[in-house]
């Protein structure tokens, strides 16, 4: 039998939960991976310990201010420091067999680009590139001819169900979301729910903002967007159903009435060594599925009264390029006043929508043809829903 190639890797966001999750799919197969660099903000004790462990042969940090203190923590270890902007682009656009994409925000979709545009398989768990930037970043993916290799779960377990050569007779695909922490609160209740209520998230361990956006189903709609930009499929074909279990992470029908379905434990180590590893597998230090200790897997209709939220995300796709861009950048800003007491719960989607509503007087609409116009729709989302949420406390 023929040895496996090493992969050499690059992780952007690696002091993060992708991050470090990755690195323990290379502790653990340090025969298949080797890592050329190591890319994060300010964790510069993490980003050290990790580069002298895996033998990065750069570490870099965003933070230009804390290059010296990277300099110190790396003191013989004969890996080279960098930090900026500049630095984090180069240390993208280095030659590997893979870029873990997986800093968080819009502040990941420049580094993901320049790994793009050298030519580099992208294995992308950054959200941004898609919902703010799909028409641009796809578009620019299938001129080069880079494959782009999912990671979230729900994507990856579309990808894992897709197949390509029957790409014309899929009917549906449908992504399943846990419901969040309210799946089963009236939505009167849901007008007092605090920041703390919110932030508990029934299966998955997840930054604030994200399991906000769990808590208001924003992040089914976000995932909708993505899976828009991923597959050849239109708006109309893609769904959402709540599936507590959090099991099956995602479906794909086809015209013959067969629909095929991904399972597996929440834990993103899964789908990251399915990425990885891609187009071979590897073992992953995760928790084995057993179906009878489950018992059953439950389903239910995404309630558009409560959760309006994935309704939303399809209806902007429905609008030009830019629309999603708007829609997240709002988003990011409605969450921040949620969980900084500004605005209650209820009316994060509401001003989302108000937003995406206003955007089209105001003559914003627009596909993306570079980065200027990702950055204005994004200015203009960010700013429309700050004036908004001052109006709410007022």
């Amino acid at each position: 039998m023929a040895q496996t190639a090493c992969k050499r890797l690059t992780i952007l966001g690696s002091t993060g939960s992708i991050g470090q999750s990755t690195l323990d799919i290379v502790r653990h197969h340090p025969e298949r991976f080797t890592i050329e660099a190591l890319v994060a903000n300010a964790n510069i004790g993490r980003l050290a310990a990790d580069a002298r462990e895996f033998g990065a042969r750069v570490a870099v940090t965003a933070d230009e201010s804390l290059l010296e203190p990277l300099r110190e923590a790396l003191a013989g270890s004969g890996i080279a420091a960098a930090a900026g902007e500049a630095a984090v682009l180069e240390a993208a656009a280095r030659p590997v067999d893979m870029v873990m994409a997986a800093i968080v925000g819009v502040a990941g979709l420049k580094p993901s680009l320049a790994a793009l545009e050298a030519g580099n398989t992208i294995a992308l768990a950054n959200k941004e590139c898609l919902v703010s930037a799909g028409e641009l970043f796809m578009g620019r993916a299938r001129q080069l001819g880079v494959d782009v290799v999912p990671v979230d779960s729900e994507h990856s377990a579309i990808f894992q169900c897709f197949e390509p050569h029957n790409a014309r007779q899929i009917e549906k695909i449908t992504l399943t979301a846990s419901g969040g922490p309210f799946r089963t609160r009236s939505l009167e209740s849901l007008r007092n729910v605090t920041p703390q209520e919110a932030l508990k998230h029934p299966n998955w361990d997840m930054g604030a903002k994200v399991t906000i956006d769990s808590a208001t189903l924003t992040n089914k709609g976000l995932e909708l967007i993505e899976a828009y930009h991923l597959y050849p499929v239109e708006a109309g074909q893609l769904d959402a159903v709540i599936h507590p279990q959090s099991i099956i992470h995602s479906l794909v029908s086809y015209v013959d009435g067969s629909t095929l379905a991904q399972l597996g434990m929440p834990d993103m180590r899964t789908p990251i060594a399915c990425a990885m590893a891609w187009p071979q597998r590897i073992s992953a230090p995760v928790a084995r599925l057993d179906l009878v200790e489950l018992g059953a897997l439950t389903f239910e209709p995404v309630d558009a009264g409560r959760f309006p939220a994935p309704s939303l995300a399809l209806a902007a796709l429905e609008k030009a390029g830019n629309a999603t861009t708007i829609l997240n950048a709002a988003n990011e800003v409605a969450v921040a006043a949620f969980l900084e007491g500004r605005i209650g719960f209820v009316r994060i989607v509401p001003l989302v929508a108000e937003v995406l509503e206003r955007a089209g007087p105001d003559g914003v609409f627009g596909h993306l043809r570079d980065l200027d116009d990702v950055w204005a729709a994004d200015a203009y989302g960010r700013q429309k829903a700050r004036e908004l949420a001052r109006e709410l406390q007022s």
